[in-house]
């Protein structure tokens, strides 16, 4: 016998698929689509279907963006001799939230690793080199603070040394709001590292 209906059993199935959603949740948001007015559950096909549809990749940067263009790389406010480097979308989100950096970005899409059959050759490594050519004074590596980010850092960092770019690295350590009690070695190494004057 089975739990529920074969359509209501599907789209609970689909829901599992997406990141953070497990049984329960993918129940909870499968029912609440079935109870509300279809107008809504239609809102929420077709703006799906509009991301599949619309969304591309920056042709400069590599964002997500809906023109051939982003709005940070065709911001005239924005530095260009300034590129943040990061490994998805996600992260220039969090760092636009600072409202601290002005300069541009350039996603790689993902981080070396090894076992899992990530190369430099599946990041979007090359088309940074590229631009790396248009009078760019700083690289800026905010990969994640992990094992495959710090290997991509390190990685880039010995790749663009040499052609004359500044490469940094954002600091790590203790977030704000935490005590150090509750730091690993790592993270504590980090936070001493990369103290400044005060």
């Amino acid at each position: 016998m089975k739990d529920y209906a074969e359509p209501l059993a599907r789209l609970i199935e689909e829901l599992k698929r997406l990141p953070g959603i497990g049984q329960k949740s993918a129940q909870r948001i499968a029912f609440h689509l079935q109870r509300v007015p279809r107008e809504e559950a239609e809102r929420l096909a077709a703006a799906v279907h509009e991301v599949k549809d619309k969304i591309r990749l920056c042709s400069r940067c590599n964002n997500l963006t809906d023109r051939d263009i982003c709005e940070f790389c065709s911001d005239p406010t924005r530095s260009a001799d300034v590129i943040c480097v990061v490994e998805s979308p996600f992260n220039v989100v969090a760092i636009e939230k600072t409202r601290e950096f002005h300069g541009q970005y350039h996603v790689l899409h993902g981080a070396l690793s090894p076992l899992q059959g990530i190369g430099p050759e599946q990041l979007k490594i090359k088309s940074l080199l590229e631009r790396l050519k248009g009078g760019v004074k700083e690289l800026i590596i905010a990969t994640n603070p992990n094992v495959e980010g710090e290997a991509t850092a390190i990685y880039l960092s010995k790749l663009i040394k040499p052609l004359g770019v500044r490469v940094t690295r954002i600091a790590m350590g203790i977030p704000v709001g935490s005590e150090l009690d509750f730091a690993d070695e790592v993270t504590m190494l980090k936070a001493i590292e990369g103290r400044r004057e005060i």
